[in-house]
């Protein structure tokens, strides 16, 4: 074991690479800091390598193989003989789309100066800290400031443990085949993602969640729309399922659930258990420092990120809210800019919540309810994708966009789609609601024509009273 003698001195350290993580160091970079993160796995953490792109990548496999078997026969196109090379798509998915974004990531880093340290850290008190290396090396830093991106792992439970044929998201992405059949517990987002990108890809899917409600974060009646398409490509799915057991069979797998009381169970090749994370905290140092957590292992933070020990910061998926990529990275350049002294704070008024099933879902600001909860007097109107042209063209006629207006001046406060590219469409909302503008805003706007985004058009227009395409 080699132990360095003297403390490498930065500005400022960051544990974590992911996209939280990395967007942080380079943003303090930027700011004219002396920056080092520290990764103990890969660059880009979780989301790049086996999180949010490579699930994209495999969803869009599954569109594509999908379509070739005869989900583009309404066009006239069909064919007799599709096959699927799963060992290239995960090729593909693995050195093509993931290895460019991650080398591109570490690139970024080099460019902005930042030092990249392979290992674990763990802090010995407030301006100071051990990585230990791969080799058994250990090597001290001082630092001025600390910004903590360690982001979450998997929830393991009981009845479920990973290993074998009972796999977590990381596993369900690098299957080696396409499974005959597999349950997921668990239809939250990445549930729902990836059960309908392996239906998609041929398996026979069966989703169990324990809620009353499918994508139990997004709206009733936007959810409806993706049961529909799920039972077109043969899923099956069961609300108010609590998974008991997964019992191994050597070459399958048993899980028995209860529905109301009544005891059920199913045999798959695998079971996909995504019912969740936890922010991974533990082993860091934290709380002997002084860094307070709440009672879920959560870091408190103020509105800049800092914790209770103030040259510690904290962002992402270990801080309380919603665990999104797009969060951990707008909280990272927060707290970088508040370590330069920037007036910067966090505001969530606009915090985007996607979610990449067929038809996709996206909400941004306030629905409905939450802007009434909130005191205010508001109105919407819903325009429905099949009055779209372009919608109509790509035989994607399914969902709606919805806006969430006030009654006295028509001021944006939330939107709402299911439909297709719905997470690129709704930005144009986005940046409505951050902007403070009104439906009248949106509806003078020239919207090209036939794009997806003139729905957007027409439903301010819907809110003005002035409706043309319904």
């Amino acid at each position: 074991m080699v132990v360095g003698a003297f403390a490498i001195e930065l500005d400022t350290v960051v544990i974590g690479s992911g996209p939280g993580g990395y967007v942080a160091a380079i943003r303090a970079a930027q700011m004219g800091q002396k920056v080092a993160i520290i990764e103990r796995e890969f660059i880009g953490g979780v989301c790049l390598n086996v999180g949010c792109i490579p699930s994209k990548a495999l969803i869009q496999a599954g569109h594509a193989y999908h379509n070739a078997k005869g989900g583009d026969a309404v066009f006239g196109v069909t064919s007799s003989d599709v096959k699927l090379d799963f060992k290239k798509t995960q090729d593909w998915k693995n050195n093509t789309v993931v290895n460019t974004l991650t080398s591109g990531v570490e690139m970024l880093l080099k460019k902005n100066k930042v030092e990249i340290i392979r290992g674990e850290a763990y802090f010995n008190n407030e301006n100071e800290l051990t990585v230990m290396g791969a080799d058994d090396s250990h090597q001290l830093y001082s630092f001025n400031n600390a910004i903590v991106a360690t982001g979450s792992t998997p929830i393991e439970i009981p009845g479920f443990k990973f290993g074998g044929r009972v796999v977590d998201s990381t596993g369900a992405l690098n299957f080696e085949e396409v499974p005959e059949s597999l349950v997921v517990i668990g239809g939250g987002v990445i549930g729902s993602e990836l059960g309908m990108a392996y239906a998609n890809l041929g398996s026979k899917v069966t989703i169990l969640e324990g809620s009353p409600q499918l994508l139990p974060t997004f709206e009733k009646d936007m959810v409806k729309v993706v049961e529909k398409e799920m039972k077109n490509i043969g899923i099956e799915t069961a609300v108010n399922a609590m998974a008991k057991e997964a019992v191994d069979n050597g070459d399958s797998v048993t899980v028995k659930y209860e529905v109301k009381g009544e005891a059920k169970e199913i045999t798959a090749d695998y079971v996909l258990v995504s019912v969740g994370r936890r922010a991974n905290t533990e082993d860091l140092g934290l709380e002997a420092v002084g860094v307070e957590l709440t009672d879920r292992g959560l870091v408190k933070v103020d509105n800049q990120g800092r914790t209770s020990v103030k040259n510690f910061f904290a962002i992402g998926d270990i801080t309380p809210g919603a665990a999104l990529a797009h969060k951990a990275s707008y909280e990272g350049k927060i707290a970088a800019e508040a370590i330069s002294g920037k007036p910067a704070a966090i505001d969530y008024k606009v915090m985007p919540s996607v979610a990449y099933t067929t038809p996709e879902l996206a909400s941004y600001g306030l629905t409905e309810k939450e802007a009434k909860e909130q005191g205010l007097d508001v109105k919407t109107v819903k325009f429905p994708l099949a009055g779209n042209g372009r919608a109509l063209s790509l035989n994607a006629g399914q969902g709606f966009i919805r806006l969430v207006a006030t009654k006295e001046d028509d001021v944006l406060v939330g939107a709402q789609m299911v439909g297709v590219s719905a997470s690129d469409v709704m930005a144009e909302v986005g940046l409505a609601i951050e902007a403070g503008m009104n439906a009248e805003d949106i509806a003078l706007t020239i919207h090209g024509h036939p794009t997806l985004s003139e729905a957007v058009m027409d439903a301010a227009e819907g809110l003005l009273g002035l409706p043309i395409h319904m």
